[in-house]
């Protein structure tokens, strides 16, 4: 059994200049901080222009007013069991595709409820069903936890009780896509990566080269404007998933705001020491290069005897890192190491993913997005489209149900900061972020339902099948 893993990561040059063993103090530069919330006083995330330009964006909300005001019209705009929150609200495929196909005939739009899955806010189970006596078709089922949702200042679709994202039909079918029915083997790659140019690094390295290794705090701003100068516009390449789909843009948000957080950027929701306040000035050279990488930590699936049944557990991301150095002309070099800084600010982030995707949900997206790749591999390489009779038809075409309506994030500016740590000034400049998945459901992830758990759920829930609605509780 095989499914996709994602990586991601971010590079992140840390340099440091000697200078008055006076100089004690934090200098901002290239960027701002502050926790970022769906629906919190500020909203913020990131948008990307009509030029490709992503950048950061914050909506204010002061007292929550326009919060608790979308939230009060969704209650109303929903109302019956979608106003309720739900343990467990389980999703037919089959139906919502042709619920979707019946509504598209007739001229009209997805509902609201399409769009959102029922306010699905996670993947917990993913069931597979053979056809019944008599009917064509068999039943491809999502579970998880639900409630109702309202749009917050932010743009992000929330859950009303929680707060949590809930899931976007249109990541499931990109995700879906990625892994269509008619196709076998292990599926593409699905990267994302923001990187600056070779051409940006030599020009950094000559700059560095003529300023030499004195600093004064009177030079700080003029070191941060001088880097930001050098390095230019970093380059944002998507594969695997259109670069102009929800999905992507994501990816990459969780990408770049994690940078920010760990060069000090932006104040995380929770208490999360940065990079660069572990950092010893003295220990890190100033060609470093850390890499941070996002992967999935997938021994968290436990599997049905027949395989029809699959259950996720657990927040399944943490956060990697490796070491490289930047060559005078501008190349990166892997060093296979990892510092002590770095690897202190990726456990810690690690162990605070859970609290983080609570409060930030760009991370719970992410862990979404994440599940649902790994959902779409499921389906099709465990044969669940064959056992369930379904060859999906609006979902599979973008020509039916459009899903790349977003601007594709194609650069995004240099984030410098500097920091005076005794005598030394660090320079952390957010150097890039990358994307990649693998495709293997290793076997060695695979819990096996010992106890029958999963199997005794399944046929549950096979009674209990909605006939007449794609959605249920």
């Amino acid at each position: 059994m095989r499914s996709p893993w994602l990586l991601s990561c971010a590079f992140v040059l840390a340099l440091c200049f000697g200078g008055s063993p006076t100089a004690q103090a934090q200098l901002g530069g290239g960027g701002g901080g502050g926790a970022g919330g769906g629906g919190g006083a500020t909203g913020s995330g990131v948008v990307v222009d009509t030029d490709g330009v992503l950048s950061r964006s914050f909506t204010p909300d002061p007292g929550n007013r326009l919060a608790r005001q979308r939230v009060a019209e969704a209650l109303t705009r929903l109302g019956g069991d979608l106003a309720k929150p739900s343990k467990l609200r389980k999703i037919s495929l089959t139906k919502l595709e042709h619920a979707i196909e019946q509504t598209l005939a007739a001229g009209g739009k997805p509902s609201d409820a399409m769009r959102h899955m029922a306010g699905l806010t996670q993947i917990e189970y993913v069931f597979c069903y053979p056809p019944k006596a008599g009917e064509s078709e068999g039943e491809i089922v999502l579970a998880g936890p639900a409630e109702p949702w309202a749009e917050a200042p932010s743009g992000r679709m929330m859950g009303v009780k929680s707060g949590s994202p809930v899931i976007e039909l249109q990541d499931l079918l990109a995700a879906m896509r990625a892994f269509p029915a008619e196709e076998s083997g292990d599926g593409p790659v699905i990267y994302c990566s923001i990187d600056p140019t070779s051409e940006g690094l030599a020009r950094m390295q000559q700059f560095l080269r003529q300023f030499g290794r004195n600093a004064t705090p009177a030079d700080t701003q003029f070191i941060v404007q001088r880097l930001q100068e050098a390095l230019g516009l970093q380059e944002v390449t998507v594969g695997g998933v259109p670069a102009d789909t929800h999905f992507a843009q994501v990816l990459v948000e969780a990408d770049y705001r994690m940078k920010l957080i760990g060069i000090g950027l932006e104040q995380p929701p929770v208490k999360l020491k940065s990079y660069v306040a572990r950092a010893n000035p003295a220990m890190v050279s100033r060609d470093a290069l850390q890499r941070w990488y996002f992967v999935p930590d997938y021994e968290r699936l436990m599997v049905s005897e027949d395989g029809l049944a699959v259950q996720i557990v657990g927040e399944g991301v943490k956060l990697i890192g490796e070491d490289e150095m930047v060559s005078q002309s501008g190349a990166r070099i892997q060093t296979g190491g990892t510092n002590r800084a770095s690897r202190g600010f990726t456990n810690d982030f690690t162990k605070s993913y859970a609290k983080l995707a609570d409060r930030h949900p760009v991370y719970a997206q992410l862990r979404n997005c994440i599940d649902l790749a790994v959902t779409a591999a499921l389906i099709r390489n465990n044969g669940y489209y064959t056992t369930a009779s379904w060859t999906p038809s609006v979902f599979a075409s973008e020509a039916s149900y459009p899903v790349r309506t977003h601007n594709a994030p194609k650069q995004v500016a240099t984030a410098v900061n500097s920091i005076w740590k005794g005598s030394m000034l660090m320079t952390p400049i957010g150097g890039g972020v990358q994307i990649n998945p693998s495709l293997s459901l290793r076997s060695g992830n695979v819990t096996p339902d010992a106890e029958g758990t999963l199997a005794t759920k399944h046929a549950e829930l096979s009674d209990a099948i909605a006939t007449d609605s794609w959605w249920w509780d």
